[in-house]
Protein backbone atom coordinates (compact mmCIF):
# COMPACT_ATOMS: atom_id res chain seq x y z
CA UNK A 1 0.00 0.00 0.00
CA UNK A 2 1.54 3.58 -1.13
CA UNK A 3 1.83 5.82 1.42
CA UNK A 4 1.50 9.67 0.04
CA UNK A 5 2.72 12.23 3.52
CA UNK A 6 1.90 15.05 1.77
CA UNK A 7 -2.03 13.77 0.69
CA UNK A 8 -2.27 12.26 4.39
CA UNK A 9 -1.26 15.05 6.45
CA UNK A 10 -3.27 17.81 4.05
CA UNK A 11 -6.00 15.84 5.16
CA UNK A 12 -5.51 15.45 8.47
CA UNK A 13 -4.97 18.93 9.16
CA UNK A 14 -7.99 19.72 6.68
CA UNK A 15 -5.72 22.18 4.95
CA UNK A 16 -4.75 23.12 1.64
CA UNK A 17 -1.37 23.48 0.74
CA UNK A 18 -1.27 27.28 0.21
CA UNK A 19 -3.50 27.57 3.66
CA UNK A 20 -0.53 25.31 5.27
CA UNK A 21 2.55 27.77 4.00
CA UNK A 22 0.05 30.55 5.24
CA UNK A 23 -0.08 28.99 8.95
CA UNK A 24 3.79 28.47 8.59
CA UNK A 25 4.20 31.94 6.91
CA UNK A 26 2.76 33.57 9.96
CA UNK A 27 4.03 31.51 12.35
CA UNK A 28 7.61 32.56 11.54
CA UNK A 29 6.74 36.00 10.81
CA UNK A 30 10.63 37.95 11.06
CA UNK A 31 12.63 34.94 11.49
CA UNK A 32 15.64 33.29 9.85
CA UNK A 33 14.81 29.84 9.09
CA UNK A 34 12.10 27.35 10.36
CA UNK A 35 9.76 24.98 8.90
CA UNK A 36 6.43 22.58 10.25
CA UNK A 37 7.85 18.84 10.31
CA UNK A 38 5.17 16.33 10.23
CA UNK A 39 6.37 12.86 10.97
CA UNK A 40 4.10 9.14 10.66
CA UNK A 41 5.98 5.95 11.86
CA UNK A 42 4.79 2.49 12.17
CA UNK A 43 7.06 0.16 13.50
CA UNK A 44 7.30 -4.04 13.84
CA UNK A 45 9.14 -6.23 15.82
CA UNK A 46 9.59 -10.04 15.65
CA UNK A 47 12.05 -11.85 17.95
CA UNK A 48 12.15 -15.64 18.12
CA UNK A 49 14.58 -17.35 20.61
CA UNK A 50 15.38 -21.18 20.59
CA UNK A 51 11.86 -22.07 18.10
CA UNK A 52 9.32 -20.14 20.12
CA UNK A 53 7.92 -16.06 19.19
CA UNK A 54 9.03 -14.44 22.33
CA UNK A 55 8.19 -11.23 21.28
CA UNK A 56 5.79 -9.32 18.54
CA UNK A 57 5.17 -6.04 18.71
CA UNK A 58 3.62 -3.01 16.74
CA UNK A 59 3.28 0.71 17.35
CA UNK A 60 1.93 3.54 15.30
CA UNK A 61 2.33 7.25 16.17
CA UNK A 62 2.62 10.74 14.30
CA UNK A 63 3.12 14.36 15.26
CA UNK A 64 4.54 17.53 14.52
CA UNK A 65 7.59 19.92 15.37
CA UNK A 66 7.61 23.42 14.68
CA UNK A 67 10.78 25.50 14.89
CA UNK A 68 11.42 28.76 14.75
CA UNK A 69 15.44 30.02 14.20
CA UNK A 70 16.32 33.85 14.72
CA UNK A 71 20.48 34.36 14.61
CA UNK A 72 21.88 31.41 16.89
CA UNK A 73 18.37 31.23 18.82
CA UNK A 74 16.37 28.28 18.12
CA UNK A 75 12.89 27.21 19.17
CA UNK A 76 10.87 24.57 19.04
CA UNK A 77 7.28 22.99 19.66
CA UNK A 78 6.26 19.71 19.23
CA UNK A 79 3.24 18.30 19.70
CA UNK A 80 0.72 14.69 17.89
CA UNK A 81 -2.61 16.71 17.68
CA UNK A 82 -2.43 17.34 14.26
CA UNK A 83 -5.28 20.04 13.38
CA UNK A 84 -4.94 23.91 12.28
CA UNK A 85 -5.58 24.80 16.45
CA UNK A 86 -2.75 23.05 18.34
CA UNK A 87 -0.62 24.03 15.25
CA UNK A 88 -1.63 27.51 15.07
CA UNK A 89 -1.48 27.93 19.45
CA UNK A 90 2.08 26.15 18.70
CA UNK A 91 2.94 29.29 16.88
CA UNK A 92 1.81 31.49 19.65
CA UNK A 93 4.38 29.87 22.62
CA UNK A 94 7.06 30.33 19.47
CA UNK A 95 6.42 34.10 19.50
CA UNK A 96 6.43 34.34 22.78
CA UNK A 97 9.89 33.44 23.05
CA UNK A 98 11.07 35.51 20.30
CA UNK A 99 14.42 37.29 20.70
CA UNK A 100 13.86 39.70 18.16
CA UNK A 101 17.02 39.21 16.53
CA UNK A 102 16.43 37.68 13.71
CA UNK A 103 17.98 39.42 10.23
CA UNK A 104 14.54 39.50 8.64
CA UNK A 105 15.51 37.42 6.03
CA UNK A 106 14.29 34.13 5.98
CA UNK A 107 16.74 31.63 4.37
CA UNK A 108 16.70 30.58 0.96
CA UNK A 109 14.30 27.20 0.17
CA UNK A 110 16.38 23.86 0.07
CA UNK A 111 15.07 23.63 -3.34
CA UNK A 112 13.16 20.89 -5.42
CA UNK A 113 13.12 17.38 -4.62
CA UNK A 114 16.15 15.55 -4.70
CA UNK A 115 16.40 12.06 -6.30
CA UNK A 116 14.92 9.38 -4.37
CA UNK A 117 17.81 7.33 -2.75
CA UNK A 118 15.49 4.34 -2.11
CA UNK A 119 11.88 3.35 -2.73
CA UNK A 120 8.80 4.55 -1.46
CA UNK A 121 7.61 1.92 0.59
CA UNK A 122 5.85 0.12 3.48
CA UNK A 123 8.10 -2.86 4.60
CA UNK A 124 5.55 -3.94 6.84
CA UNK A 125 2.73 -4.43 4.11
CA UNK A 126 4.23 -7.77 2.57
CA UNK A 127 5.27 -10.68 3.49
CA UNK A 128 1.93 -11.59 6.07
CA UNK A 129 3.22 -11.89 9.56
CA UNK A 130 2.76 -15.92 9.54
CA UNK A 131 5.20 -15.90 6.79
CA UNK A 132 7.66 -13.61 8.62
CA UNK A 133 6.95 -15.95 11.87
CA UNK A 134 7.48 -18.97 8.97
CA UNK A 135 10.50 -17.46 8.29
CA UNK A 136 12.19 -17.25 11.79
CA UNK A 137 11.47 -20.65 12.62
CA UNK A 138 13.19 -21.66 9.28
CA UNK A 139 16.31 -20.01 10.06
CA UNK A 140 16.42 -21.34 13.35
CA UNK A 141 15.58 -25.21 12.64
CA UNK A 142 17.97 -25.05 9.55
CA UNK A 143 21.01 -23.99 11.75
CA UNK A 144 20.39 -26.79 14.55
CA UNK A 145 20.29 -29.39 11.35
CA UNK A 146 23.69 -28.00 10.34
CA UNK A 147 25.49 -28.02 13.86
CA UNK A 148 24.57 -30.02 16.63
CA UNK A 149 26.62 -27.60 19.36
CA UNK A 150 24.34 -25.20 18.70
CA UNK A 151 22.53 -24.41 22.18
CA UNK A 152 20.76 -21.71 21.55
CA UNK A 153 19.07 -19.79 18.77
CA UNK A 154 17.93 -15.94 18.50
CA UNK A 155 16.38 -14.22 15.29
CA UNK A 156 14.89 -11.09 14.96
CA UNK A 157 13.28 -8.87 12.27
CA UNK A 158 12.24 -5.62 12.38
CA UNK A 159 10.66 -2.77 10.01
CA UNK A 160 9.66 0.05 9.87
CA UNK A 161 8.06 2.84 7.67
CA UNK A 162 8.47 6.41 8.17
CA UNK A 163 6.51 9.35 6.30
CA UNK A 164 7.75 13.15 6.53
CA UNK A 165 6.30 16.25 5.38
CA UNK A 166 7.75 19.19 5.51
CA UNK A 167 5.86 22.83 5.02
CA UNK A 168 8.08 26.12 4.84
CA UNK A 169 6.58 29.31 3.70
CA UNK A 170 8.65 29.85 1.12
CA UNK A 171 8.44 27.09 -1.94
CA UNK A 172 6.78 23.37 -2.50
CA UNK A 173 6.33 21.47 0.36
CA UNK A 174 8.82 18.82 0.56
CA UNK A 175 8.01 14.67 1.44
CA UNK A 176 9.52 11.37 1.72
CA UNK A 177 8.82 8.24 2.78
CA UNK A 178 11.48 6.12 4.38
CA UNK A 179 11.42 2.07 4.76
CA UNK A 180 13.61 0.23 7.07
CA UNK A 181 14.47 -3.02 7.70
CA UNK A 182 16.61 -5.29 9.49
CA UNK A 183 17.48 -9.05 9.90
CA UNK A 184 19.42 -10.20 12.95
CA UNK A 185 20.58 -13.93 13.78
CA UNK A 186 22.89 -14.64 17.47
CA UNK A 187 24.00 -17.95 18.00
CA UNK A 188 25.49 -20.26 20.91
CA UNK A 189 27.88 -22.78 20.22
CA UNK A 190 29.15 -25.37 22.96
CA UNK A 191 31.99 -27.75 23.04
CA UNK A 192 34.61 -29.29 25.34
CA UNK A 193 32.39 -26.98 28.43
CA UNK A 194 33.22 -23.91 26.66
CA UNK A 195 30.60 -21.70 25.02
CA UNK A 196 30.73 -18.94 22.75
CA UNK A 197 28.84 -16.71 20.51
CA UNK A 198 28.65 -15.97 16.94
CA UNK A 199 26.21 -12.57 15.41
CA UNK A 200 25.39 -11.46 11.93
CA UNK A 201 22.91 -8.99 10.12
CA UNK A 202 21.86 -7.33 7.99
CA UNK A 203 19.34 -4.64 6.52
CA UNK A 204 18.89 -1.22 4.80
CA UNK A 205 16.16 0.92 2.93
CA UNK A 206 14.33 -2.00 1.24
CA UNK A 207 11.75 -4.51 1.68
CA UNK A 208 11.58 -7.49 3.62
CA UNK A 209 11.82 -9.61 -0.04
CA UNK A 210 15.72 -8.50 0.16
CA UNK A 211 16.35 -10.50 3.20
CA UNK A 212 14.20 -13.22 2.42
CA UNK A 213 17.20 -14.70 -0.11
CA UNK A 214 20.25 -13.15 2.45
CA UNK A 215 19.55 -15.03 5.75
CA UNK A 216 21.70 -17.75 4.55
CA UNK A 217 24.48 -15.74 3.95
CA UNK A 218 23.99 -14.63 7.54
CA UNK A 219 23.17 -17.63 8.94
CA UNK A 220 26.61 -19.10 7.50
CA UNK A 221 28.72 -16.00 8.70
CA UNK A 222 27.32 -16.26 12.41
CA UNK A 223 27.92 -19.74 12.90
CA UNK A 224 31.60 -19.45 11.54
CA UNK A 225 32.36 -16.20 14.05
CA UNK A 226 31.00 -18.95 16.68
CA UNK A 227 32.83 -21.61 16.13
CA UNK A 228 36.45 -19.68 14.89
CA UNK A 229 35.74 -18.68 18.66
CA UNK A 230 35.36 -21.88 19.84
CA UNK A 231 39.00 -22.81 18.62
CA UNK A 232 40.85 -19.32 19.38
CA UNK A 233 43.37 -19.15 21.97
CA UNK A 234 43.02 -16.77 24.34
CA UNK A 235 44.21 -12.98 23.23
CA UNK A 236 47.40 -12.31 25.29
CA UNK A 237 47.77 -9.00 27.20
CA UNK A 238 49.50 -5.77 26.40
CA UNK A 239 49.52 -3.41 23.78
CA UNK A 240 48.78 -4.73 20.28
CA UNK A 241 47.62 -3.25 16.99
CA UNK A 242 44.15 -3.13 16.53
CA UNK A 243 42.56 -3.42 12.63
CA UNK A 244 39.12 -2.34 12.45
CA UNK A 245 36.70 -3.93 9.83
CA UNK A 246 34.47 -1.95 7.57
CA UNK A 247 30.82 -1.35 8.84
CA UNK A 248 29.74 -0.71 12.49
CA UNK A 249 33.56 0.06 13.16
CA UNK A 250 32.50 3.21 11.72
CA UNK A 251 30.64 3.77 15.16
CA UNK A 252 33.98 4.11 16.50
CA UNK A 253 35.19 6.95 14.45
CA UNK A 254 32.17 8.76 14.89
CA UNK A 255 32.41 9.06 18.54
CA UNK A 256 36.13 9.33 18.14
CA UNK A 257 36.25 12.36 15.45
CA UNK A 258 32.46 12.95 13.96
CA UNK A 259 30.98 14.65 17.05
CA UNK A 260 33.90 17.07 16.79
CA UNK A 261 33.25 18.12 13.14
CA UNK A 262 30.24 19.29 13.88
CA UNK A 263 29.12 22.39 12.85
CA UNK A 264 27.87 23.57 16.02
CA UNK A 265 31.02 23.11 18.29
CA UNK A 266 33.33 24.59 15.85
CA UNK A 267 31.33 27.80 15.78
CA UNK A 268 31.11 27.92 18.78
CA UNK A 269 35.02 26.87 20.03
CA UNK A 270 34.66 24.11 21.69
CA UNK A 271 35.67 21.50 19.16
CA UNK A 272 39.45 20.02 18.82
CA UNK A 273 39.34 20.53 15.01
CA UNK A 274 38.31 24.19 15.88
CA UNK A 275 39.77 27.04 13.31
CA UNK A 276 42.29 24.09 11.75
CA UNK A 277 40.67 23.63 8.10
CA UNK A 278 43.19 23.82 6.06
CA UNK A 279 45.41 21.76 8.51
CA UNK A 280 46.82 18.32 9.10
CA UNK A 281 44.62 16.85 11.93
CA UNK A 282 45.20 13.27 10.99
CA UNK A 283 48.35 10.94 9.77
CA UNK A 284 49.15 11.43 5.61
CA UNK A 285 46.64 8.46 3.96
CA UNK A 286 43.44 9.54 6.14
CA UNK A 287 40.12 10.55 4.36
CA UNK A 288 37.28 10.41 6.47
CA UNK A 289 33.85 11.15 4.26
CA UNK A 290 30.63 11.49 5.49
CA UNK A 291 28.35 10.38 2.70
CA UNK A 292 24.37 10.15 2.62
CA UNK A 293 24.03 9.36 -0.63
CA UNK A 294 24.71 5.63 -0.76
CA UNK A 295 21.33 3.81 -2.37
CA UNK A 296 19.32 1.55 -0.13
CA UNK A 297 21.50 2.31 2.59
CA UNK A 298 20.71 2.53 6.18
CA UNK A 299 22.52 6.32 7.18
CA UNK A 300 21.00 7.50 3.53
CA UNK A 301 18.35 9.81 3.47
CA UNK A 302 17.15 11.58 0.46
CA UNK A 303 16.49 15.02 2.19
CA UNK A 304 17.47 15.57 6.11
CA UNK A 305 14.94 16.25 8.12
CA UNK A 306 15.28 20.12 7.22
CA UNK A 307 14.44 19.23 3.82
CA UNK A 308 18.09 19.66 2.70
CA UNK A 309 19.08 16.50 0.11
CA UNK A 310 22.07 14.52 1.24
CA UNK A 311 25.64 15.03 -0.03
CA UNK A 312 28.76 13.06 0.01
CA UNK A 313 31.16 15.64 2.34
CA UNK A 314 34.68 15.26 2.37
CA UNK A 315 35.97 16.32 5.86
CA UNK A 316 39.20 14.91 5.86
CA UNK A 317 41.72 14.41 2.97
CA UNK A 318 44.83 12.73 3.02
CA UNK A 319 44.76 14.18 6.82
CA UNK A 320 44.15 17.44 6.34
CA UNK A 321 40.98 19.07 7.58
CA UNK A 322 38.40 19.99 4.68
CA UNK A 323 35.27 20.84 6.51
CA UNK A 324 32.66 20.30 8.78
CA UNK A 325 29.28 18.78 8.84
CA UNK A 326 26.64 21.34 8.96
CA UNK A 327 23.10 22.36 9.18
CA UNK A 328 22.01 25.55 7.94
CA UNK A 329 21.93 27.26 11.66
CA UNK A 330 25.75 26.79 11.41
CA UNK A 331 26.61 27.11 8.21
CA UNK A 332 24.63 30.63 7.65
CA UNK A 333 26.47 31.95 10.60
CA UNK A 334 29.83 30.27 9.87
CA UNK A 335 29.66 31.77 6.61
Amino acid sequence: MDFAPKDHFLTLMNLSEHQAQELVANALKGADDGELFLESKIQESLVLEDGRLTTSSYSNSQGYGLRRVEGAFAALVHGNDLNPFSIRAAAKDLKAVSTGEGARTFAAHPGSHAPSLYAPIDPLAAPTLESKIALLQEIDRTLRARDLRIKQVTVSMTAERQGILIVRPDGPLLDDVRPLVRLNIRLILEANGRREEGYAGAGGRYSYDHLMTQWPALADEALRQADVMLQADAAPVGQMPVILSNGWSGVLLHEAVGHGLEGDFNRRGTSAFSGLIGQQVAAKGVTVIDDGTLADRRGSLTIDDEGTASHRTVLIEDGVLKGYMQDRLNARLME
